[in-house]
């Protein structure tokens, strides 16, 4: 039988990394013929082939597919540069013929600084719907599949082509993740690489419109997509509480930013009666002194203790709403963060009895410890819109800040005890039956600082992140499937 070839198409770094790796796979007894993908037409490299565009243009893959041969196609994506390891091809190939997995991606090392370290990946599934899912530099594609996906492309994209790809390929067949280290990425100087906020930044507006399609598009084949239909709360009267609204903030160990915190939570006015419950997690830094005075001069600062240690800030959140002195409504305050002026809460409380809502979300700005704007500055997330944004919520990777739930709703649907993705799995819960509120304008100043939670966060803690709300992620789609199949 005779053994499959590989075209490779590599998208254009500099001349020396893509003449590096073209000299690389030209010696590959693998490889059928390399084509070098570029928007700048002058970039041109001897024994190549050149394609005009990106993996990232519908219009570049169907030019692609018409080159695709009859084998497999090995990919690189934009922005970083890499070295082949020296079994590379012959690897992806045996695996691809084992497996028959349409899309075959792996791990890779990392090269910093002079320094390399591994770069392991996390496994792609049905729930794994974000646009910025981390599939290294290079990716393997049976060209077959390839094709036939491209061929039932009818939106052309501009920024969600190789987005639109992938999820057209998981329909066909599992991508498959290769927990081996088969190359070596390399960042390409000039590139700053994404930051953790590019994806909301407002000029990247016209990138989420086309990310939002292709994801819509894949929620309608797959029987997930809800339409924009949610059911009003009604807020039982009958039903008594201490005051209208509670402010939670759960705290360890900020004995340098909970004053501040509870300070802006107290300067809230409006017409509505409130309270601030802190749940202190057995801090050890001074925090819980700290509060313990606060609540002296404070009346309404109420310091709970949960009942044993371990809890994380789901968990946290769960004592705070079940005890007896939580409001009707629940707003989230971050021991790190402030609320933006003084009418945050009454906004708040507005949209909660206008719209009839189990959730209000609002709008954010990054500052540094000393209160100063940070890129990309106003986080609105305007991609949660009312017809579309309960389908939306399965690609972003959060909702925003603050947070604001109905308690009734909460305290039947808890937070799960984790200390990531508590809340965006209540958002997911809650958005699939009922209407979600939102405000756009800045309610909210999230502090940057050293002592973060999530500041500089090892890869490992990155992965299991993403991996968890993934999770969250496919335990919803799964019960929207379930949901309208029960509906029809």
């Amino acid at each position: 039988m005779k053994k499959p070839k590989i075209r490779c198409f590599l998208s254009y770094t500099t001349d020396g990394e893509v003449r590096s790796s073209v000299e690389s796979f030209s010696v590959s007894p693998d490889v059928e013929c390399i084509y070098l993908l570029a928007t700048d037409d002058a970039a041109v490299v001897p024994d190549c082939r050149h394609l005009s565009g990106s993996v990232h243009i519908t219009s570049t893959l169907r030019r692609m597919a018409e080159e695709a041969g009859d084998g497999y196609m090995l990919i690189s994506l934009p922005g970083t540069a890499f070295v082949s390891g020296s079994n590379l091809c012959s690897r992806l190939l045996a695996v691809a013929e084992d497996t028959r997995s349409p899309f075959i991606y792996t791990d890779s090392w990392k090269e910093e600084n002079g320094t390399r370290r591994p770069s392991p990946r996390i496994d792609c599934h049905e729930g794994s719907l974000r646009d910025d899912f981390d599939f290294g530099t290079l990716v393997f594609i049976r060209a077959e599949d390839f094709v036939e996906a491209v061929s039932e492309m009818e939106t052309d994209y501009l920024y969600a082509a190789f987005y639109d790809l992938r999820l057209r390929l998981s329909r066909r067949g599992r991508l498959f993740h290769l927990r081996e280290m088969l190359y070596t990425e390399r960042p390409v100087v000039g590139s700053g690489g994404e930051r953790q906020f590019d994806y909301v930044d407002p000029r990247n507006r016209s990138v989420q419109i086309e990310m939002e399609r292709a994801c819509t598009c894949h929620l309608q084949v797959v029987g997930a997509w809800l339409p924009p239909v949610e059911r009003s709360v009604v807020y039982d009267e009958e039903i008594g509480f201490p005051v209208d609204v509670s402010v939670i903030i759960p705290v360890y160990n900020r004995v340098r930013t909970i004053a501040d915190a509870v300070r802006s939570a107290s300067e809230q006015q409006g017409n509505f009666t409130y309270n601030i419950i802190v749940v202190d997690n057995y801090s050890t830094d001074g925090t819980t002194e700290l509060l313990q005075s606060l609540a002296v001069e404070n009346s309404r600062l109420i310091h709970l203790v949960p009942e044993k240690k371990g809890a994380g800030i789901g968990g946290c959140w769960n004592y705070a709403v079940s005890h007896e002195a939580c409001g009707r409504f629940a707003v989230q305050l971050d021991s790190d963060d402030l609320y933006k002026g003084t009418d945050a809460l009454q906004r708040i409380v507005e949209v909660f009895h206008r719209e009839k809502c189990a959730m209000v979300v609002g709008s954010y700005e990054l500052t540094d410890w000393n209160l100063r704007p940070l890129p990309p500055g106003l986080i609105d997330h305007r991609e949660w819109s009312d017809e579309n944004g309960r389908n939306n919520a399965l690609r972003i990777n959060g909702l925003g800040a603050p947070r604001a739930f109905y308690t009734p709703l909460l305290r039947e649907n808890p937070f799960p005890d984790v200390s990531y993705g508590e809340d965006y799995a209540v958002g997911l819960r809650f958005s699939r039956e009922y209407k979600i509120g939102r405000i756009y304008d800045s309610l909210y100043l999230c502090r940057r600082w050293e002592g973060n939670s999530d500041a500089a966060l090892d890869m490992e803690r990155i992965n299991r992140n993403n991996a968890y709300k993934d999770s969250l992620r496919f335990i919803e789609l799964a019960a929207r499937k379930k949901m309208n199949h029960e509906n029809q």
